[in-house]
């Protein structure tokens, strides 16, 4: 069985920000980034791109981009059992693990794209 690897980035490295930049975009506005890793497939391939939404409503259940306890960013399904969070991958070589709350989201994943159309997908949460 071949060794998983999996990709994550600092999140010093990811928002580095300096608030006296004079930059004019909002924390609040959706992003995109591109899925490196295989950990959410099949919903969500390699190489393809989600869009992020900081502003969004948070539920059990919910594609999110967090914190991960080595303060690194990593896409997950939040799932919340019995007042706990956990960050939770589709593919089932990677681990589900416990984060320590909300605090930990940094948006919802609300759209898919690919190279097709019909790979475009919008979530609902």
């Amino acid at each position: 069985m071949a060794e998983v690897k999996e990709i994550k980035i600092a999140a010093h490295e990811l928002f580095k920000q300096n608030a006296g930049d004079g930059g004019s975009c909002s924390e609040a506005e959706p992003f995109a980034l591109q899925v490196t890793d295989d950990s959410m497939e099949p919903e969500f391939d390699t190489g393809c791109i989600v869009i992020i939404d900081p502003s969004t409503v948070v539920r059990d259940g919910s594609y999110v981009f967090a914190k991960d306890l080595k303060d690194e960013y990593i896409f997950r399904r939040l799932r919340i059992m019995d007042g706990n969070y956990y960050l939770e991958p589709l593919n089932p070589a990677y681990d589900t693990f416990q984060i320590s709350g909300m605090s930990q989201i940094e948006g919802i994943i609300t759209q898919r794209a690919g190279k097709r159309r019909s790979y475009h997908k919008w979530y609902n949460n």
